[in-house]
Formats: structure tokens, sequence, C-alpha cells
């Protein structure tokens, strides 16, 4: 076809445009929409918007359409009457509204707004859309992502900026006992193709040194200086050091051992492979130690991997640590690294992180997420989760359980 032959587009419908807002609500079955517009069909009507929801086994389906033209006469009445006949005839409810117009704009400032709850209350629900319109926000669309392992839902919002949302949310969710992350709208969430996450604590359960100190017989002593250095009490190289010292002496066969111990966070390997599937590429970084990062790299198949190297001479750990630090500055360093080898902007990365030496990349990253973090690394993130489960992430980024799980069973 040439240019000359592409017919001109349908101008959207002005202000003073008779329009039908029909909607369709009872038990779903198949062939309920091409029924209707089948119906509509008679009456030469063009299409403005859809709408269809199903809940439990019931349709809500809305058709915005043109009003037949007045030359028809009765045209409209005839069409009120046709697809109430044929909606009775199918056992469901017919409303017909007439108005002008298309919907009304949608307001400046559009973000998502991922809630999740286990569970997820009426009471919850009601505190944070009361919320979202307190901030001139308006809830454009709601849908749910997610049954299990938390119920999660997603707001459409518009009207109101990220940064006003976040905040008044953040301090509300807290006081429900709920997760509730704010990203903006638009090309940039879809685009995030890079994820770069901490180790200890959020990839894995554990503390890698603290599995090394149990060996030692100081994890204890260990412990007690990494909660500090993870609150951001103390400088993270000065008690990497100090950490380390104690572990001088060990054989190096505990590495293999470590690695045994190393227990996933539920949810890990889930967020690995199907962000992988998706064509992302992920990374991790970590104050911990390559001869555990090395090994998880290779398990779940990582793109990037860094961290700290404990020195060993002479089948011993020597109490010290070899190369450059990794720390709060080396880490955001490495995110920036990451996102240059694998060609992505930086606003089109995710990083995921718990303690106060995460902060740096949290912030640099376009998406910083706190999981189960401390209340310093909660307050400065982009958006926080608390449950225990890493996979949650993935609903961050508009992904639903039932893709996550339909990739799954279609590759296996």
């Amino acid at each position: 076809m040439s240019a000359s032959q592409i017919p001109p587009a349908t101008a959207v419908p002005g202000d003073d445009v008779p329009t039908l807002l029909v909607k369709i609500f009872g038990k779903d079955r198949p062939g309920i929409t091409a029924g209707l517009f089948e119906t509509l069909a008679a009456y030469s009507v063009d299409v403005v918007d859809i709408e269809q929801v199903v809940t439990r086994g019931r349709i809500t389906l809305c058709a915005l359409v043109t009003a037949p033209s007045p030359g028809q006469g009765s045209a409209e009445g005839d069409l009120r009457a046709t697809v109430h006949g044929w909606a009775e005839s199918m056992n469901l409810q017919a409303e017909i509204i007439s108005g002008r117009g298309d919907n009304r704009p949608r307001g400046t400032g559009r973000s998502h707004v991922t809630v999740l709850g286990h569970p997820l209350t009426a009471e919850t629900t009601a505190a944070i859309a009361a919320a979202i319109t307190a901030t001139g926000g308006n809830i454009d669309r709601i849908f749910r992502l997610a049954k299990y392992p938390v119920t999660a839902v997603e707001f459409a919002v518009s009207g109101a900026e990220t940064a006003s949302l976040r905040s008044v949310l953040a301090p509300e969710a807290a006081q429900l006992g709920v997760d509730v992350a704010v990203v903006a709208a638009g090309l940039q969430r879809r685009a995030q193709r890079l994820v770069v996450m901490d180790v200890d604590s959020t990839l894995i359960q554990d503390e890698v040194i603290e599995l090394f100190a149990a060996h030692a017989g100081c994890e204890a002593e260990v412990a007690e200086v990494t909660a500090a250095a993870m609150r951001g009490e103390l400088d993270f190289e000065q008690s990497l050091h100090a950490r380390v010292e104690l572990l001088g002496g060990l054989d190096a066969s505990v590495v293999e051992a470590v690695r045994k111990e190393v227990r996933l966070t539920p949810g890990a390997r889930t967020l690995v492979r199907t962000l992988k599937r998706l064509g992302y590429q992920v990374g991790v970084v970590s104050g911990g130690f390559t001869q555990v990062t090395d090994a998880l790299q290779e398990e779940l198949g990582l793109d990037f991997a860094s961290a700290n190297t404990l020195e060993i001479v002479d089948g011993k750990l020597t109490g010290r640590v070899t190369g450059d630090i990794v720390d709060r500055a080396g880490k955001a360093r490495l995110l920036r690294s990451f996102a240059h080898r694998a060609g992505v902007p930086l606003a089109q990365t995710v990083a995921i992180g718990d303690g106060a030496n995460d902060l740096d990349m949290l912030n640099a990253a376009g998406l910083g997420v706190a999981f189960n973090a401390k209340p310093v690394v909660r307050e400065a993130a982009h958006t926080a989760v608390n449950v225990p489960f890493l996979d949650t992430v993935l609903y961050l980024l508009g992904i639903t359980r039932e893709e996550v799980e339909a990739a799954e069973t279609h590759v296996g």
C-alpha cells in the first residue's frame, strides 16, 4: 500500500462528541467480549477505549464508544435495547451511560506504587489509597502482581510527583507493617537491564565472615564488629581488617567447608534465573570474599562478581586480605564498572543491598532497593522490601508471578 492509499487516522473524540460507556457484568465465559462488539458493530460505532478485568470468575467489561450518528434517528435507543437484550440472553447485566468525549486526561506525574502484604488487609489498602489521595494523586488502575508468597498489587497513579508519593507513603507503610515501593512510570522502568546485588544477608542468608569465624572460635566477637559496621557505626575497611585478622592461622580447607554452609536467600535462585531469561545481566559485589562469591557466580550463572580476597600462604589464612578493598565507595564504583562493561546506562540499573556499605551503590543505581535492611538504609534507599523472599524484587519491575511461572514452565 502506498502512502497515498493509507486511510487517515480517526481523530480522537473531542469533548463535544457524544459517547456511550457500555458496562457489562457477570459470570465470565468465552465469547463475551466478541459478542458485545459484534452487537455494537451493527451501529457503526467507533471504539474509543476498552477495559476488562476478571476476578474470581466474574467479568467487568467496559467499552467507551462513539454514539450512533444523530442522522440515524432512534439508533441510540435501538443500540441500548439491543445491548440489554444481548446481555440478558447471556445472563449478564448491562449499564449504558451517555456522556461526551474521551476519558479525562491523566494528571502529570505518573508512578507505579507496588504494595506487598503478608497478608494484605482491607485496612492497609484503605490507608494506602487515602495517602495517595492526600498527595493529590489519582489511582487510575489497580491490578494484582502476585498472590504468593506475598500478595502484591500495583497502583498506577497520576497527578502526584514520585518523590512526594514516596515521602508520604514510606512512613505510612512502616506504621502499617507492609512494604510500599514507589517508582516513576515510563519506559525507563522496563528498560532496566542490569541488576547488581550485595551478597551477605541479601543474596545469601549468612554473613560469610561469621561462618569463617565460627571455625576460628571467634564468632561472637566478629558478629559484634560486623553489626556495628553494617549500622554505619564503624569504618568498613578498618572493621574488615580487624575481623580478618582474627582468622589468621585457619587451614585453607575451611574455605570448602564454608562454601557448603552458605544458604541462598529464599527466592534468590528464582530471581536470578528469571532475570537471565528476560535478558538482564546480573552481578554481585561483596564486602565478603571471592573464595565464596566465585562459587556463587559459577552456581548461579552470574555475569559479574567482585569481592575481597582472603590471603592464603602455605595452606593457611594469613589474617590479611589482598588487592583493593570492596567497601562502600568500592561497591558504587563496581556498579558503574559493571554497567559500562554491560553497555547499560546507569539509569537502567537496579541495586539491592541491606547494609550501610551498600548506600552509595543503592543511590547511584536507577533503582536502589533496601532488602530487609538496617533502618539507616531503608530511609535512604529509593524503596524497601522487608519480606524474606528475594524474588519479590521482580514485582517492583512490573513482572507478575504468572509471568515468572510461565517462564519456569516453558524454559524448564
